[in-house]
């Protein structure tokens, strides 16, 4: 009985093995978290600079000076030009120059660290000489959430909500098309209730609520259907793998949180082309901005839901050349018990 007791204990090289594969996990989670908050900063942050040619060229020069490589700055003849850019999403603020006296135009609802930023940035000419800039918010946040906080708590929300989905219909529904069909119908109604909580209860959202909503389901939608596919492609190594990816790599660097160009050189960039990043900015567009900009984000999610659906259709094809069904999850227990 002793020697049998001994036999089903793991071996302490085992053990150790499984200790440093922990410790090596959650040091890649903390640095897939802390490192992109703890590297933000400002830079390459577009923005406007309004008036005549002489006073823009000299405040372009200020900014250069005092925060080399922080904006890439666009110079434009007025103030409706600069609000313009501001409304379509092509600079996140303004330093308009026309009237004689400074004013800095932000935009809060784009991103609230860069109107800080920016607020900043109005402090700093004040001190110039030229007189205490007005700070104007062309498109404010609403007011019973000013700092956003709802929207960038629901960053992680919009990641798990596909995770959790792809893994449970994997695990309790047999069948590709009916885990498809379950996962666009939670999509579908994960998008209204995560909308209707965001928009309705804690007031971050404005904006049309049904378009806001198609942009929370086309998020859960595409996650879902990429880790679907990928699981039935390469099992469970398949949905883990697209798990992390959409984890680790998508929610820290969807740039919800502060913005896209605060995050560390070109990890910004690279996290708008996954769900998670391009779901934030697409879903500030139609809640603040009426849909400006949203082409290239609602591009990126439309392709990771057909990809995944491509992969579904790849992994059917294969089982229906090979001659194997899905094996539903009671039948699964069985092989298991009998083996």
């Amino acid at each position: 009985m002793a020697a049998q007791h001994s036999a089903q204990r793991s071996p302490w090289p085992r053990v150790g093995a499984i200790v440093l594969l922990l410790t090596a996990l959650l040091s890649l989670i903390m640095i897939a978290f802390a490192w992109p908050a703890t590297r933000s900063t400002v830079h390459d942050i577009p923005l406007a600079v309004a008036g005549p040619p002489p006073a823009t060229a000299q405040v372009v020069q200020q900014l250069q000076a005092n925060r080399p490589g922080a904006f890439e700055v666009t110079t434009v003849a007025d103030t409706a030009a600069a609000e313009a850019l501001i409304k379509d999403r092509k600079v996140y603020g303004a330093i308009d120059l026309t009237t004689g006296h400074p004013q800095v135009i932000v935009a809060s609802a784009a991103s609230p660290a860069v109107a800080q930023a920016l607020q900043q940035v109005a402090q700093a000419l004040g001190q110039s000489g030229a007189g205490a800039p007005v700070v104007r918010d062309l498109v404010p946040l609403p007011a019973d959430d000013p700092r956003g906080a709802g929207l960038a708590a629901g960053a992680l929300p919009l990641v798990l909500g596909g995770i959790v989905a792809a893994g449970l219909l994997t695990n309790l529904i047999a069948g590709i098309g009916r885990r498809v069909a379950g996962a666009l119908a939670f999509a579908i109604t994960g998008g209204l209730a995560l909308t209707a909580i965001l928009q309705y209860w804690l007031g971050s959202l404005e904006g049309d609520y049904w378009t806001n909503s198609g942009v929370v389901a086309l998020s859960i939608g595409a996650t879902a259907f990429t880790l679907l596919g990928l699981e039935a492609l390469l099992g469970a190594a398949g949905l883990g793998l697209g798990a992390a990816v959409m984890m680790l790599l998508g929610n820290p660097l969807s740039g919800l949180t502060s913005a896209p160009e605060m995050l560390p050189s070109g990890w910004g960039a690279f996290g708008q082309f996954l769900p998670p990043g391009a779901a934030g900015s697409l879903l500030r567009s139609t809640a603040f901005f009426d849909g400006a900009g949203s082409g290239a984000h609602l591009l990126v999610l439309s392709a990771w839901a057909v990809f995944g659906l491509l992969l579904v259709g790849a992994a059917g094809l294969r089982r229906a050349g090979t001659g194997r069904g899905t094996p539903t999850p009671a039948a699964e227990r069985e092989t298991v018990s009998a083996a």
